[in-house]
């Protein structure tokens, strides 16, 4: 894709918001768009990329593409006509931290799931999670048991409730967002920056 290609008619700037806040000023700023016109959303959140491409296919407004400029990402929007929006699901299923590290701390039968990228993850992590960016988690699943309890990690709670509902959707029982992300867990961690 060709940046003279897009011509965006509005552009958001959300360079140095870490997730859920891209996602968060997009959902506002889309409401003051009318139907067919495009929205450059520049991020530098490297989750950005999934999470633009799923909230685009959970609220039916089309994802037209990426393009990454140094460090900086443009993500490239066209708002859909009414007809076309879907109510964003919201998924009822989700953990404290306080149910969370009761689950882990008394070995139930419980995966940790963290959907956030590789380099967020190697930085800092709950010890006996998995890593699968959300990026790549449909393409992954294979790796997962479905029937088990799933509890989803991200950052801050907008990636995991993105990934729970994908998986609900390939036909997940058991799956819960963990409320608050890893941002405030004050449990044990591993990683380069654990403390």
């Amino acid at each position: 894709m060709s940046s003279n290609s897009i011509q965006a008619d509005y552009i958001l700037d959300c360079k140095g918001l870490a997730c859920p806040m891209p996602i968060v000023k997009t959902k506002r700023a889309m409401n003051e768009l009318n139907p067919g016109q495009v929205m450059e959303v520049q991020a530098t959140d490297k989750g950005s990329l999934a999470d633009f491409q799923s909230w685009a296919q959970n609220t039916g407004h089309q994802y037209v593409g990426t393009l990454q400029k140094g460090d900086v990402i443009h993500h490239y929007l066209r708002k859909s006509n009414s007809a076309q929006v879907k109510a964003e699901l919201m998924l009822p299923s989700t953990i404290s931290h306080e149910e969370l590290q009761t689950k882990l701390s008394g070995k139930q039968n419980i995966l940790l799931l963290d959907v956030r990228e590789s380099a967020e993850f190697e930085l800092r992590h709950i010890p006996g999670s998995k890593s699968i960016p959300l990026g790549e988690l449909e393409n992954r699943l294979n790796e997962l048991n479905l029937d088990e309890e799933i509890a989803v990690i991200c950052q801050a709670g907008g990636r995991s409730e993105r990934a729970c509902q994908l998986l609900a959707a390939k036909g997940a029982n058991n799956v819960k967002s963990v409320l608050l992300g890893i941002s405030e867990w004050t449990g044990e961690t591993k990683g380069r920056q654990s403390i």
